[in-house]
């Protein structure tokens, strides 16, 4: 079975469709960049890598594709600080990629951090129930990103 498929079609064809929308070719090359990406990319780097392939795709095209994306929730979209949108995958074939990220303020370098600790994980759960019940409000998710300086950067200072 190729790398990225499904029952003979690839994972994200059923969600976009369950959300009403059509599985476009602009929608799967998009989907297919960020799947093959260890990084966190920004809509221009996307462009460059789709451009490569269909210099017909524009920049407007791309933006207003990770727009639909993000707002279904297969991708999401991300803000380290440094003026640049990221964006990488919500879930992949297996579901859901839940992490939180460190970022080095010195290089910029983004660490995605998903070996939490039994107690990391009760915490966070202590503190959404807290908030829901302090605030009526039904918390879905949360985004985490520490900031600080990377090995790298400490050593280098």
């Amino acid at each position: 079975m190729p790398r990225g498929k499904c029952c003979g079609q690839r994972w994200w064809q059923g969600k976009l469709q369950g959300c009403g929308y059509r599985v476009t070719a602009g929608r799967e090359a998009i989907l297919d960049i960020l799947s093959k990406s260890a990084g966190h990319l920004s809509a221009e780097d996307i462009y460059l890598k789709i451009h490569a392939r269909d210099a017909n795709v524009g920049l407007t095209t791309i933006y207003r594709t990770l727009d639909v994306l993000s707002d279904v929730g297969m991708v999401s979209k991300l803000d380290f600080g440094d003026g640049r949108a990221r964006y990488e995958l919500a879930e992949g074939p297996q579901g859901a990629r839940h992490h939180h990220h460190l970022v080095c303020t010195a290089c910029n370098k983004v660490i995605d951090y998903t070996d939490f600790i039994e107690e990391e994980v009760e915490l966070l759960k202590q503190t959404e129930k807290g908030l829901e019940k302090k605030y009526d409000f039904h918390i879905t998710g949360h985004v985490i990103q520490f900031y600080g300086l990377c090995r790298a950067c400490s050593e280098g200072k």
